[in-house]
């Protein structure tokens, strides 16, 4: 009889192969982050799996790649981050992520178990309490102390990001649970139920007798449209009231550019204020009404407003409502099934349009306006400038916006020409977002041309970057627009102050730059522009084009009011 012991059933694994396998499970493919000491168990395991590994060189702007991705294929992007550190550069890029309802499950290493608790135990990247300075930040956080407990805590971290609204959740996991031994089977399958928001029946039925009553419906459509794929039931309500529809910076490429009830995006334009305004019902569809979406909150509606919204925290949190907590697909598609009664009759008798001009003329009336208020402000060159990038940029292209001033055009006056096209950072509003969200979306989508937009002060948050672009050769050209400052800062500065201070940067040649990370560059001009563009995408790999200008924004409106 052998004395021989069994085989062992399954090769040696540890804590950080039980991390993959359920992400694995869950469907991931590609993860994004940086390596450090205290994680090196979970990027160990990466060797032994299929996932796709983008490594980058900051994890802020692994977090960016992150909310891109999950941006652009409305699923979740995994971010491996180590402890301290490592973890706590990933907070501005998860703020962002918190504000576009971006999918990020962001995973990060902590100290060994015997440092958890609040103890002073002189561990290297020791913190009090890590997790604490994500919980201000992110949906959710969670904790794995021990290997068994791995699936699980990565099974709920993917469904709270799933669940609407999307957004970014902190996962974390002592290091010495990641490097233990494992004694059990591979994870195979996870089951999760993302929460989905339907709306209550009886709010779908007040709103659109509102709506279908109304004589001057109009509607704002917000980036939950987007982030919901509402797109085609946003289109079908909209031409069931013919009602105007104007979409927050968020929000771009929500509704057809050129439709004939589009009102665009001049949301930082009094005429349009007044427009919404002026609607005896307001549909807002997945916008909070903040800030930017409101003219600097100069916004007063004289009607009553309709909000759908999945955040709770932004209903009615500017604007008294007829509230639906609901995701924008699911109640944009009850409503167009419950309008229609009133169209055949069903539901009684709408009032409809009251007589006057048509929908479709007041919408080309308030965009004539408009222009008519831009054309008396010598901007030409921007103008020039945006027109070049639109007409250089390939219609399946995507488009990632640094907080810059083109890009401050940018979510006013650019056609995406499709939804889910643009991207920026007007959430958070923090720098050094363009390139590495454009590296996430090529990840992505190889065959699919990217364009970064960044100032030549965003830029430098980026420039390791292009090792990363070039290390995977990604197709993404990014425009710097060189100002030798932060442009719209000083812009600020001296409408306010008269002069400005602390935005005159020096800065390296770009080009020169570029190349020594082995990554083609031109300088061009605002003539050259669309051509060298053109050019860059048309090559294939990463590549950058510097513009120096000095551009200016459009008068603001909101101070008028």
């Amino acid at each position: 009889m052998s004395t021989t012991p069994p085989a062992p059933t399954h090769a040696p694994r540890n804590g950080g192969d039980l991390v993959v396998e359920s992400l694995t499970a869950l469907g991931a493919t590609t993860v994004f982050g940086l390596p450090g000491q205290h994680a090196l168990g979970v990027f160990d395991a990466l060797r032994r799996s299929a996932l796709r590994y983008v490594g980058l060189r900051v994890e802020n702007n692994a977090g960016f790649a992150a909310d891109a991705y999950a941006r652009a294929t409305h699923g979740v992007a995994p971010l491996l981050v180590s402890t301290g550190p490592g973890a706590l550069m990933t907070l501005a890029a998860l703020q962002e992520a918190a504000a576009a309802s971006a999918a990020v499950l962001a995973l990060g290493s902590q100290v060994p178990l015997a440092g958890l608790g609040g103890g002073r135990h002189g561990y290297l990247h020791e913190l009090t309490d890590q997790s604490a300075s994500f919980r201000g930040v992110v949906k959710s956080v969670h904790t794995a102390r021990t290997a068994s407990q791995i699936p699980s805590a990565v099974a709920a971290a993917w469904e709270s990001a799933l669940s609407t609204p999307h957004g970014p959740v902190w996962l974390e996991i002592p290091q010495d649970v990641l490097l233990a031994p494992v004694d059990v089977p591979p994870v195979t399958e996870l089951d999760v139920a993302p929460r989905e928001l339907a709306p209550r029946p009886e709010l779908v039925a007040a709103a659109a007798e509102r709506l279908a009553r109304a004589e001057r419906p109009v509607i704002l459509a917000g980036g939950g449209v987007v982030r919901a794929g509402a797109e085609a039931e946003l289109l079908a309500l909209a031409e069931q009231l013919r009602a105007p529809v104007a979409t927050t910076f968020g929000g771009k490429g929500a509704f057809p550019w050129e439709h004939p009830l589009s009102l665009q995006s001049w949301l930082e334009d009094r005429h349009t204020t007044s427009f919404l305004e002026d609607a005896d019902t307001l549909l807002v569809v997945g916008s909070g009404l903040g800030e930017l979406s409101s003219n600097y909150h100069t916004f007063r509606p004289r009607g009553r407003v309709v909000q759908i919204e999945a955040d709770l925290g932004k209903l009615e949190s500017n604007h008294a409502a007829l509230g639906l907590h609901a995701d924008a697909r699911l109640a944009l598609s009850a409503l167009v099934k419950e309008v229609a009664r009133y169209e055949d009759g069903t539901a009684g008798d709408g009032t409809g349009a009251a007589p006057g001009p048509s929908p479709e003329s007041a919408v080309s009336g308030l965009l004539a306006r408009v222009r008519d208020r831009l054309a008396g402000q010598d901007l030409d060159l921007e103008q020039r400038v945006l027109t070049s990038v639109r007409d250089a940029l390939p219609d399946d292209a995507v488009s990632c916006w640094d907080m810059t001033i083109l890009a401050y055009w940018a979510w006013s006056a650019f056609d995406p020409r499709r939804s889910n096209a643009l991207h920026s950072a007007q959430g958070a509003g923090g720098l050094g977002y363009g390139f590495p969200a454009a590296l996430g979306v090529a990840v992505a989508d190889p065959e699919r041309p990217v364009l970064a937009v960044s100032g030549d002060g965003g830029a430098m948050y980026s420039i390791a970057e292009l090792a990363t672009a070039r290390q995977y050769d990604l197709p993404v050209t990014w425009l710097i627009v060189d100002d030798g400052g932060y442009g719209i800062l000083r812009e600020y500065m001296t409408d306010a102050f008269g002069r400005a201070t602390a935005t005159e940067l020096a800065r390296p040649d770009f080009v020169a730059l570029a190349e020594s990370f082995g990554v083609p560059a031109v300088r061009t001009t605002p003539d050259r522009l669309r051509a060298d563009l053109a050019a860059a995408f048309a090559a294939p790999g990463p590549s950058v084009v510097v513009l120096p200008a000095r551009l200016r924004m459009f008068a603001p409106t909101h101070l008028d009011s």
